[in-house]
């Protein structure tokens, strides 16, 4: 074992103090693969193992940048989601529309760059990680992710579009609509359509998101996924007095 390790306490068990040391080193901030190796003092294949399970269980999980970060088992910002107000109310709405849609619904958060799934309610065939309240990845792909930047100021809007595989005229595109369509990220394979949950004052609180298989999606949002869309946000904005304030996604759909 590496001085680095010998200095802190252990438990016996070598591999869950070694990963006990890199989640010490992530504590401190975001951290590349390097930082670990330098800071562990553990070869850089095992840093890299140790890390890469830890992030499957949603110990760590990774920036814009592909750092290693807390993950949402870890991270105030996920435990913060059981005292979101918008959270606790998003949960029978969510669960009406899956059940009128027959596709799974979140309601996502955007953080530093992050997507936070805040709520959902999916079908049993998601995998765990998908699926949890507090389950995050960056927000560089995907519908939700351009629902969630579009309506950023200018300044903020250029920094996520530097690290996102979308584009400014994208965004301008999502602006007009007033939603997102497309290819998701995750799960693999799927589709998403997604729509802004906005404040009065016209800011984005989060973003609403049905996600299917795309062999189930079409080619693009119907006049009925738009129209149950619409109704689920607003039951959020009667839920949540704060959220008040008009959303009716422009209907380019077709029937």
């Amino acid at each position: 074992m590496s001085t680095a390790i010998r200095g802190r306490t252990t438990t016996g068990v070598g591999v869950l103090d070694k990963a006990a040391v890199l989640l010490e080193i992530v504590e401190g901030g975001p951290a590349t693969l390097g930082d670990l190796v330098m800071y562990s003092g553990l070869a850089r294949p095992t840093a890299h193992r140790i890390a890469v399970a830890l992030e499957r269980l949603g110990l760590l999980t990774r920036d814009l940048h592909g750092r290693f970060v807390l993950g949402p088992r870890l991270d105030t910002s996920s435990l913060g989601v059981r005292h979101d107000r918008l959270a606790g109310a998003a949960g029978p709405i969510l669960a009406e529309l899956r059940t009128a849609t027959g596709l799974d619904a979140r309601l996502f958060r955007r953080r530093d760059g992050l997507q936070i799934c805040v709520a959902a309610s999916v079908g049993p065939g998601a995998g765990p990680g998908q699926t949890a309240a507090g389950a995050t990845r960056p927000a560089s792909a995907g519908p939700v992710a351009q629902v969630l930047l579009a309506w950023e100021e200018p300044d903020e809007l250029f920094r996520g579009v530097s690290c996102a595989r979308f584009t400014a005229t994208r965004l301008a595109a999502v602006r007009r609509r007033g939603w997102a369509y497309g290819p998701d990220p995750l799960p693999p394979g799927s589709v998403s359509y997604a729509v802004p949950v906005r404040t009065p004052d016209e800011r984005v609180a989060a973003a609403l998101a049905l996600t299917g298989p795309a062999a189930r999606m079409p080619a693009a949002p119907e006049r009925r996924l738009t129209g149950a869309m619409f109704d689920a946000v607003a039951g959020l904005a009667d839920a949540l007095p704060r959220l008040r304030g008009d959303f009716r996604p422009v209907m380019e759909a077709r029937s």
